[in-house]
């Protein structure tokens, strides 16, 4: 064991590093990442540490402000750049490596919880996760430190009942103190981060394992004593909630939007309407468990394969009755399962709601992962080989788009050839409304024209750069009355620089910063 496990903890180190580097060279892809970049650009720039906002007056009534506040921070140390955006994502998938880790250690063992820490990591959502600007890997972040904290204060409890019930005050003085009082409220602070990142939604996944675990134990004693409830939950509030109070009072109208709009309409209405910020991903019910195997690939397929197997296999089924043993099996299975049992009946979805549920697995497949072993079902080389899959393919993913950056859909290499040749007084416009990343990548400055204004615009005497959508190159060129010299290419426009007739002005309309979305 020592040798494989020094090979284990080699590789978790190298796939918790390369995001580091490939968070670096990938550009902002539409929609999601450079939209939330753009409000945590706007946060940073404006100093409005309160109310996010989606565009110059249009608050972001969507998400709570915690991944907006570390990326704000994050751009104010290193720059207005990917690598500064999606810090604060990495930042979560190591915090939450150290929880699972530390947690692990004593609720099994150091070789259960390095697994299990390797599993999280090597997830496919969870990585893609860790290197992309998104709000969800703060949610995972809150909703597993709630979740590791609770089995731990249990753990603690019964270790300090077992041993007559002195043990904490017999080391009053000693870190083992501190440890318990630690993951107790960290329960509780795993709920704000929960708060403050997606809303309401962490407290239902924090609590839904723990209702489970009472259920199959009946332990009211236990979980009465385990927490300090009160204080706890007092904690809570005072950590998450001002921030909600002070939201409505800024921009009336948020908590209509967010609790009700957000948390009901949007799951129970297919085609719900109300989203100010984007379109509704309708999907067919039951969707969500595609999406699940895709999220925890490889493991998912790995653990789904074990399964059958033991159906037929005597070391197979030893290693599966070993992990429902656990004494922590069905609050484990709990975490696991209620993201995707309650987003089933839900047909306005996206794969990443899955994230909070994967920490819960990780736990589960490494006790499945470490009995396998044992067993010489699974070898160390085996297990290291299926570690490294996810990780590969984001390299081979990222070299790809580092040759070629416009494979998919972003404006960074545009705007950054405007910049290189561009003048102050040329602005530059896009004859459709600015994709985000080209907001991000020009810090703003670009703007939207209509085609109303187009021939207006390229008669006067001021030039512009004007990005145009591939299939309009045509009609543009009729409207101008002149042939374009085409300057820079992608994947949705083309670059092309119009310089004026007479002595007159752009229109207005075409200076004004994008203010709607």
């Amino acid at each position: 064991m020592p040798r494989t496990s020094k090979a284990a903890w080699g590789l978790l180190a190298i796939v918790l590093l390369l995001p580091l580097i490939l968070m670096a060279i990938v550009p902002l892809y539409d929609t999601s990442e450079p939209r939330y970049a753009e409000i945590a650009r706007i946060m940073a720039q404006t100093g409005d540490w309160i109310t996010p906002w989606f565009s110059p007056g249009v608050p972001f009534w969507g998400k709570p402000p915690l991944s907006f506040w570390a990326q704000a921070l994050s751009m104010k140390a290193f720059g207005y750049n990917e690598f500064a955006a999606r810090l604060p994502s990495w930042l979560c998938l190591v915090f939450s490596n150290a929880i699972i880790i530390t947690g692990l250690r004593s609720l099994q063992t150091p070789r259960i919880a390095m697994l299990a820490a390797l599993i999280y990591s090597t997830s496919a959502l969870v990585y893609i996760s860790s290197g992309a600007v998104l709000t969800d890997p703060f949610l995972a972040l809150g909703t597993t430190l709630s979740l590791i904290s609770f089995a731990m204060s249990v753990h603690n409890h019964n270790l300090i009942v077992a041993d007559g019930g002195n043990q904490l005050e017999q080391a009053a003085s000693a870190p083992r103190k501190w440890s318990v009082l630690a993951w107790q409220y960290g329960f509780f602070f795993g709920l704000a981060i929960g708060l403050l990142s997606k809303g309401p939604l962490a407290v239902v996944v924090s609590f839904a394992p723990i209702v489970v675990w009472y259920a199959i134990t009946r332990k009211t004693g236990v979980l009465r004593a385990a927490l300090p409830w009160g204080k706890g939950l007092a904690l809570t509030a005072a950590l998450s909630l001002p921030w909600y109070v002070l939201a409505e009072i800024k921009t009336p109208g948020f908590i209509d939007y967010f609790i009700v709009g957000e948390h009901f309409r949007r799951f129970l209405d297919p085609g719900w309407q109300g989203d100010l910020y984007g379109t509704a991903h309708k999907r067919t019910y039951g969707a969500i468990w595609l999406f699940w195997l895709q999220a925890s690939l490889p493991w998912g397929i790995v653990m789904l394969a074990g399964l059958l197997g033991a159906l037929r296999n005597l070391r197979l089924r030893s290693a599966t009755k070993a992990v429902s043993q656990d004494p922590f099996f069905g609050y484990w299975l709990a975490s696991a399962l209620f993201t995707p049992l309650f987003f089933t009946v839900s047909a306005n979805i996206l794969w990443t709601y899955l994230l909070p549920s994967l920490a819960g697995f990780s736990v589960l497949a490494a006790i499945f992962t470490d009995q396998l072993n044992r067993q010489s079902v699974l070898s160390w080389r085996a297990i290291l080989g299926v570690a490294g899959v996810v990780p590969t393919l984001a390299l081979v993913f990222s070299v790809a788009v580092w040759i070629a950056p416009n494979l998919r859909n972003s404006e960074r290499g545009l705007v950054s050839y405007v910049m290189q040749h561009n003048s102050p007084a040329t602005p530059l416009l896009y004859l459709s409304k600015p994709p985000f990343s080209a907001e991000f990548y020009s810090a703003g400055s670009v703007h939207e024209i209509k085609e109303s204004q187009l021939k207006q615009a390229s008669a006067c005497g001021t030039p512009f750069y004007l990005a145009i959508p591939k299939k309009k190159q045509m009609e543009v060129a009729g409207l101008i009355e002149r042939p374009l010299e085409q300057l820079y290419t992608n994947k949705r426009y083309v670059l092309v620089r119009v310089a004026g007739q007479h002595d007159c002005q752009l229109p207005q309309q075409a200076l004004r910063t994008v203010s709607s979305r």
